[in-house]
């Protein structure tokens, strides 16, 4: 997808600035917390520490923070920017590293070009964190780094340019070598590059079973040979090989495999077409490989291909790998990330590969299959099982070879990293993969708002949906262009018509609307959207950006009719925790005073949705009542609408009446109420009235810290969802994404 430079600045710049901030994980709200949190309370474990320096990974941050250190000598394919201009990637690195292992990272750049600077100034930081990530630092001068400070350093410092790149792509190897039937001593491999991540990827693969003796490295002025005196260094010479080839193309003359790490277009297909039968081609430079892909197909049909880039199969990603490392180096405190450990996670991917791909993975890249083969010899980026396949790993290659501090239960091992990050955080990225599937038109009556056009981009760009926006066609054409968007694929629709006139008047014409009026009340946007929902033009709504709630809901329940067996729509917050736990809170929005029939019609309506995003509703009805705990028409009420939600869906998993921490607290339903149907606790919610729903969902954004996705229209034939007003352009997106979802249930069903 194009990055627009504006897109990526106003990313970075929005308040506040940048990608990382430090939170408090411990209370700070009474004299007594602060007096724990510093003096007095502070000297006890400092003193503890002192007697025993093992126990800094007990009482500190250290035994989950990793330093992200770079001098910005070499930063993606920027080159040599500076420390300063460094800093957003190391910033992003912080970003994967908790996103995808629940990691700390401070990202420190050093201003200064001097090897032994950088050696010194993590020397003296040791104290600080449980490992050191180098980034970005150019070759020759990042091995110097990386051997002495793990020489000197009892901590795991890893160069992930030189062993990321490594680790992931020998798991890829390894698999496509299995693929073509051939061993790994045996073939022959070329590298185009001969910097850090080439020379680390061919010691990795010489550890994996290749012959030094087969591997030929090619750089800027061509095959690295026995007795070549330019451009050398000691780390390149150790490749130097008695050959007469001295050009790429010579190199590539009979070799099984071709490793690239260099520049874009440097291959040529006829390159290709002389390397020996079924080749092994990666072409990793990013974001253009050495050849692309398309090239390569069309010269060697027979070809195992991976690329850097996530668009094509096979997709050699870093992420794969530096996250889920650390995360088990730090686990087990080891004193440094070894071989064996680098070799245990190559493995460990390349035999996930192998496995059965669960249907959530699946589902999350929009495709119906995925198996082991020339398309997938390495998973996928956001498969949630690389976590809990390659941490355990590498501990258990760590304890194995005597430099793991702490020893630890494989099995509670596996099942604490399931619970760090679980699956629920990937519940929006499921949401874009499923509405991938099959395009729907999305219609936004504030078409020519600026967020809503950037947010058509994206929509466009991502293909989750094909947006209409309602409003003046040259003004909206206007205003994408001088916020330099391409919408030209997205339609535009004025209101001022008479299209939808008559079958408005037909709807409303007893409801006391002439003729006239309807063709009136039909210049107004959020209605003609309604209608063109309601007359098959659109397949989805979304409205409420700049507009009250009531404002944006009226006119499409004028026009919209409510579901067959439903007497009433109703509203759901979608909120994702800190914990990345994911809850539906409903009703939230619509129902002011909703009758036990009402509160059972809006159980079965939010439970229905919730399957439509492939998760298994759990429903608790709240009341201030446990099971009869109270007796007042009130809890009486809500147990009524659970009796009543259970006659209509026998199978559907509900209970009440409950209060909100026993729903929630699966200790509170084991100890307290092993009766209850919900033991693990709840994930919809269904609150007793409006003002019941709209407190909790706004504090539990507010001081819960939430992140809220809705609210969620529920009830109507066809899928109309009302923003909050001032959403951010992801809000929208992800709304979106959530309606295209729906539609495609409804028109599937």
């Amino acid at each position: 997808m194009p990055i627009r430079k504006e897109d990526a600045l106003a990313y970075h710049a929005a308040d506040p600035a940048g990608k990382v901030s430090v939170v408090p994980t411990k209370p700070c709200r009474t004299q007594l917390d602060l007096s724990l949190a510093y003096t007095p309370g502070v000297a006890q474990p400092c003193l503890e520490i002192h007697r025993d320096p093992s126990l800094v990974y007990s009482y500190t941050a250290r035994g989950n923070l990793v330093a992200v250190v770079s001098n910005g000598t070499a930063v993606l394919g920027l080159g040599n920017i500076g420390a300063s201009a460094g800093k957003p990637v190391m910033e992003g690195k912080g970003v994967l590293f908790k996103r995808f292992a629940d990691i700390d990272v401070f990202d420190l750049e050093l201003d200064t070009e001097d090897p032994r600077e950088i050696i010194r100034t993590c020397q003296l930081l040791e104290p600080t964190f449980g490992g050191i990530n180098l980034e970005d630092i150019k070759a020759p001068e990042c091995f110097e780094v990386e051997e002495e400070l793990r020489r000197t350093m009892s901590i795991p410092v890893f160069h992930d340019d030189q062993h990321g790149t490594a680790i992931i792509s020998g798991a890829a190897l390894l698999n496509a070598l299995s693929l073509v039937e051939k061993s790994a001593e045996d073939v022959r491999i070329v590298f185009s590059g001969a910097g850090a991540s080439a020379i680390a990827c061919a010691n990795h693969y010489i550890r994996l079973g290749v012959r030094p003796a087969n591997i030929l490295m090619v750089d800027s002025q061509g095959v690295i040979y026995e007795g070549r005196q330019t451009g050398m260094n000691p780390y390149k010479a150790r490749f130097a090989r008695p050959t007469t080839a001295r050009t790429l193309g010579d190199a590539l003359q009979g070799a099984d495999v071709f490793i690239g790490l260099s520049v874009a277009n440097c291959v040529t297909p006829a390159m290709l077409q002389g390397m020996a039968e079924r080749p092994i081609v990666f072409a990793l430079a990013n974001p253009d490989p050495e050849i692309t892909y398309e090239d390569a197909k069309a010269a060697r049909p027979d070809a195992i291909l991976a690329t850097g880039r996530s668009d094509y199969p096979n997709q050699v990603n870093n992420v794969l790998g530096f996250p889920f490392i650390f995360r088990g180096a730090l686990d087990c405190q080891a004193t440094a990330i070894n071989d064996e450990m680098k070799l245990a996670a190559s493995h460990a991917l390349a035999l996930l590969a192998r496995e059965d791909v669960p249907d959530d993975v699946r589902r999350a890249y929009g495709v119906e299959d995925m198996e082991f083969g020339e398309d997938y010899i390495i998973p996928k980026p956001f498969d949630t099982r690389v976590l809990t396949t390659v941490a355990p790993a590498v501990v258990r290659a760590a304890m194995e070879t005597g430099v793991a501090r702490k020893t630890l239960d494989p099995e509670a091992y596996r099942e604490s990293l399931e619970r760090r990050l679980g699956k629920s955080q990937e519940i929006m990225r499921i949401l874009v993969h499923k509405a991938k599937r099959a395009s729907c038109r999305v219609v936004f009556p504030e078409g020519h708002e600026d967020k809503v056009l950037r947010a058509a981009q994206i929509l466009v760009d991502e293909k989750i949906a094909s947006p209409i926006l309602i409003g003046e066609e040259g003004r909206i054409r206007q205003r994408a262009e001088e916020l330099h968007l391409h919408l030209d694929s997205a339609s535009v629709a004025h209101p001022n018509n008479d299209r939808y006139t008559e079958t408005f008047h037909q709807l409303r014409q007893r409801k006391g609307v002439t003729l006239t009026e309807a063709r009136q009340l039909l210049t107004n946007p959020t209605r003609f959207a309604a209608m063109m929902l309601r007359m098959g033009d659109a397949d989805a709504m979304i409205s409420g950006l700049t507009l009250h709630y009531p404002d944006t809901i009226r006119p499409a329940l004028e026009v919209i009719p409510v579901k067959a067996g439903l007497r009433k729509v109703s509203g759901m917050y979608m909120l994702i925790s800190p914990k990345r736990q994911v809850y539906f809170l409903a009703d939230a929005t619509v129902n002011i005073e909703p009758t036990a029939e009402d509160l059972a019609e809006i159980a079965i309506s939010a439970s229905d949705f919730v399957q439509t995003l492939d998760i298994e509703p759990r429903v608790a009805m709240l009341s201030f009542s446990n099971f009869g705990s109270t007796r007042h028409p009130l809890s009486a009420k809500v147990k009524r609408a659970t009796e009543l939600a259970r006659a209509r869906r026998p199978k559907l998993v509900i209970d009440g009446e409950m209060q909100a921490d026993t729903a929630v607290t699966s200790e509170i339903l084991a100890e307290t109420y092993p009766f209850s149907r919900l033991q693990g606790g709840a994930n919809v919610l269904i609150c007793p009235n409006l003002e019941a729903g709209n407190i909790a969902y706004k504090l539990l954004m507010r001081i819960g810290g939430c992140e809220a996705i809705g609210p969620i229209l529920m009830g109507l034939e066809k899928p109309v969802h009302v923003l909050q007003r001032g959403a951010e352009v992801n809000d929208i997106v992800h709304m979106a994404a959530l309606a295209v979802v729906e539609a495609q249930s409804r028109l599937q069903g």
